[in-house]
């Protein structure tokens, strides 16, 4: 690990102080599950850390009784599901998927959704965009099995690892970072965003600015889920995941959907046409189904992950059932 300087600021304006203009120069540590593992890989090399975790404003949940949520980015993965219970199904189904619990109490909210790509030619050093010396791409006709379905017509093959960002996205959440201009909120489904060039990160955020809030609107009437496929139980990455949000009116049928799918595209992929398939019917296996073959209708396998749109879809389905139930 190459040398670096240490801040720990107490507040969200001597953090932002403390950040560089442009990436790399910097870099953020709250609970550093990922960074770590990023400086000892050598794959980012800041000359500064800044902690955080001083910034006891930002580990704070707040569950009004009207059915919202504002959360912390400081807030660990323990505590958001202590904190959510059974009121935010779709949220805490998708994290108590984190089977670690050395990751579920120092990982923290904020670090789930801004976590780098887990694609192992990025880890081993080939960059966002997976190159060879000579430029060559190396994942259209190397192992790209978990790679993406969908979205991937550029450069960008990997997927977005969060497990949090499909539900925030299905229930319409709102995120809020804050820089020397002052706070901003952007909302879930435009926060994360396919890089264009090897040096951008994959959200919405800026060098010099940080993460501090996540806002669930009022979701009193809201039935939500997620479903994960997974390889295995322990610690791991799911293969395909999806979260569902629906309002039911009284004769069973959805007056609203919203369908996130995750792990599947470099970033969590909104699939609005599945969503508004479902509008006024009511929900049984079928529908479901066709809900599901209707999200990844668009997709485009690489040479070695076609198995994963039927994980997709069948996800799309269990999530609608789920959530109807």
């Amino acid at each position: 690990m190459q040398k670096f300087e240490y801040a720990s600021p107490t507040t969200k304006e001597q953090a932002v102080a403390l950040l560089g203009a442009s990436w790399g120069e910097a870099e953020v540590l709250a609970g550093g599950t990922d960074l770590l593992s990023l400086m000892k890989d050598h794959i980012v090399t800041p000359k500064r850390v800044v902690n955080i975790k001083s910034i006891k404003e930002l580990d704070v949940i707040r569950t009004p009784r009207n059915g919202s949520a504002t959360i912390g980015a400081l807030v660990t993965i323990e505590e958001l599901i202590e904190a959510l219970g059974r009121g935010f199904p779709a949220v805490t189904q998708a994290v108590n998927g984190v089977a670690s619990p050395q990751i579920r109490n120092m990982g923290t909210v904020g670090g789930d959704l801004l976590q780098r790509p887990r694609c192992w030619y990025y880890r081993a050093g080939f960059g966002l965009f997976a190159k060879s010396e000579n430029g060559e791409p190396l994942v259209p006709n190397g192992d790209n099995r978990y790679h993406a379905i969908l979205g991937n017509e550029g450069e960008a093959k990997f997927v977005n690892p969060s497990s949090l960002a499909p539900a925030l996205i299905a229930l319409n959440a709102k995120i809020k970072v804050f820089g020397p201009s002052g706070e901003r909120e952007v909302a879930a489904d435009k926060f994360f965003v396919a890089p264009k060039s090897d040096s951008d990160r994959e959200y919405d955020l800026r060098p010099n600015e940080i993460l501090t809030w996540i806002t669930i609107p009022p979701t009193l009437g809201v039935r939500s889920a997620t479903y994960e496929v997974r390889q295995r139980e322990a610690l791991d990455w799911p293969l395909a995941a999806a979260s569902v949000a629906l309002t039911i009116d009284a004769g069973k049928k959805v007056k609203a959907a919203r369908i996130a799918m995750g792990h599947v595209a470099p970033t969590p992929w909104l699939a609005a046409e599945a969503a508004e398939y479902l509008t006024g019917k009511k929900i049984d296996e079928d529908v479901a189904a066709e809900a599901g073959r209707i999200a990844v209708a668009q997709a485009k396998p690489l040479g070695r992950n076609a198995y994963k749109v039927q994980l997709a879809r069948v996800a799309v389905k269990r999530a609608i059932l789920q959530a109807a139930a």
